[in-house]
């Protein structure tokens, strides 16, 4: 078949998990806690405080804002359904009867936690909360091209260009965000932004870790790529608590690129994508240095390796030419294609549905941002141990179902009360554990000449959800419960066509086309109850019975 003999033996010598490769994991690591700081910096540095409109009568007075008390305020500001002040409307000081409520012309925020945001600059709230949202949504839409785009082009260049030019421009641009001066150009950068800070170098990272360990080390490899990412998240609560000033603020976030730029230099290309492509030199090379850094005792043949050899392979065309577009001209491939671009799209949709109804909890905000990035390290520990154990669909679908239920539940309890919380906290730790496993279930079930592709196409699909959950949760106009339930279900629905995937765990990654759409034919969880499973062994035979591929042109 399409396994590589020579390639499989020379990472061999490797070993799982040695002195390089854990080397190596920790410099891609690195790109995961700063997507995961630029993913969710406008959560601080666009926050919304509490509002109310500006009242001349009282703000404009000497008295200062927080001697004012509630009944002085009742009597210019209407109150809402909950018995609280409305947050856009006050009453107009022209009417005769002062009962005739209208719009705000403009705001006092309380400043408690924030002293300045974009939302305080813009008064990005009220009627203008869609332009607040919008922000959002454009950063997503941009790690949406990014991924689309960044996960093809590694595919072709190289993972490791696409991950030091994404690190090199997430610089730059987290910095000049800052300095926007208005609205529109804000978006645009926002927009590339989003491009670079959480697309090109995460998960080109992300593909090099598992091109690089062995599968006994995939999982907590993969999975320490998501707590990297909640310790981003961490980031930006404790950095937002630290520095009141959104300009420094922003600026601080852009310059943790530094820690990437240093990478061209320190952080090896793919050998298994260099193979692939022909340059098979240069993966023998990094290999025989990785061994020796290893110390592992022995020496790595490059002539055997490097030597000409036509029985080893067997012909497939178009192998190094492969792109976004095979993923769907053949029925196997397609089928897992779409199941997981719903599956990354679910998960991102529920992950920021739940995110979004803790939020809305009272408290610190920064202490709720952390800790909502600190309760997803239970679930990534537990993940870690189980996921060798029970297999990848099966947890995947599980957490899903669960995580969607979760926050359909949520929805219909009252906002901030202990049962509301504990809800959205046990679903966050479900939705976070089915969005890490999905990362190396993916990894997994696509072949090496379209991973980065098939990666990327499933980032894109996630960062599609992120891009309309803001929207989507507008419609809390119509009625609170609606954002909920359509995230719900979205997980539920998912979580059940997941159990047509095959299983991964213990299997060989395939590398070719043909591996792929070969890969766990008649494999479901259906199959698997009723004992008519189609075990991976028929895909992949033992060694001794495999074809290699011929080496392709380029």
């Amino acid at each position: 078949m399409a396994v590589d003999q020579k390639l499989e033996e020379l990472m061999g010598l490797l070993g799982d998990f040695g002195r390089y490769q854990a080397f190596q994991f920790v410099l891609h690591l690195l790109a995961a806690v700063t997507a995961g700081l630029h993913m969710l910096s406008l959560v601080t540095v666009a926050a919304v405080p509490e509002h109310r409109c500006y009242i001349e009568a009282i703000d404009g007075a000497a008295t200062p804002a927080n001697s004012t008390t509630f009944s002085q305020l009742a009597s210019y500001i209407p109150l809402d359904a909950h018995g609280e002040l409305e947050s856009c409307l006050m009453y107009d000081p022209l009417s005769p009867d002062n009962g005739t409520a209208i719009s705000c012309s403009s705001y006092v925020y309380n400043n408690t936690y924030y002293q300045s945001s974009r939302t305080i600059e813009w008064n990005l709230v009220c009627d203008k909360r869609w332009m607040g949202a919008l922000g959002q949504t454009i950063y997503m839409l941009g790690v949406f091209t990014g991924a689309v785009w960044l996960g093809g082009l590694a595919d072709k260049i190289g993972r490791k260009k696409v991950f030091c030019w994404s690190a090199l421009m997430q610089l730059i641009l987290g910095v000049a965000v800052a300095f926007t001066p208005e609205y529109i150009s804000f978006l645009v950068l926002r927009y590339l932004y989003g491009i670079f800070g959480s697309a090109g170098s995460y998960i080109t990272g992300f593909v090099l870790t598992m091109e690089l360990v062995g599968p006994s080390k995939r999982t907590p490899c993969g999975i320490s790529f998501q707590g990297a990412f909640a310790g981003g998240i961490m980031l930006v609560a404790a950095w937002g608590a630290l520095i009141p000033d959104r300009m420094i603020l922003q600026v601080v976030y852009g310059l943790h690129g530094l820690l990437l730029v240093a990478h061209w230099w320190i952080m090896d290309e793919s050998p298994r994508w260099l193979w692939m492509q022909g340059r098979k030199r240069e993966a023998v090379n990094i290999v025989d240095r990785a061994v020796r850094m290893n110390g592992r005792g022995m020496n790595v043949d490059k002539e055997y390796y490097l030597v000409e050899d036509k029985t080893t392979f067997t012909e497939e065309s178009g192998a190094t030419s492969a792109g976004l577009g095979d993923l769907f001209k053949t029925p196997n491939l397609r089928k897992m294609t779409l199941n997981v671009c719903l599956c990354w799209f679910a998960n991102s949709i529920t992950y920021y549905g739940l995110s979004l109804s803790a939020g809305k909890l009272s408290g610190n905000p920064f202490l709720i941002l952390f800790l909502m990035g600190l309760v997803e390290f239970p679930s990534y520990i537990s993940i870690s141990y189980l996921l060798d154990k029970l297999g990848r669909r099966s947890i995947t679908s599980s957490l899903m179902i669960v995580g969607g239920i979760c926050c359909i539940v949520a929805a219909y309890l009252t906002r901030g009360s202990t049962e509301s919380t504990s809800i959205v906290m046990f679903g966050k730790l479900f939705i976070a554990g089915s969005f890490a496993v999905i990362y190396n279930y993916s990894a997994e079930l696509f072949p090496t000449v379209v991973r980065n592709s098939a990666m990327g196409l499933g980032s894109m699909c996630a960062r599609l959800a992120g891009a309309l959950t803001p929207m989507i949760t507008l419609l809390d106009s119509f009625d609170p419960k609606i954002p909920a339930v359509i995230f719900g279900v979205i997980s539920l629905v998912s979580g059940t066509w997941v159990l047509f995937l095959p299983e991964t765990m213990g299997k060989p990654m395939p590398q070719s086309l043909m591996d792929g759409e070969n890969f766990g034919r008649g494999d479901t969880a259906f199959s698997s109850c009723m004992g008519r499973n189609k075990t991976h062994t028929e895909d992949f035979p033992p060694p001794q019975q495999m074809v290699p591929l011929r080496k392709n042109s380029r």
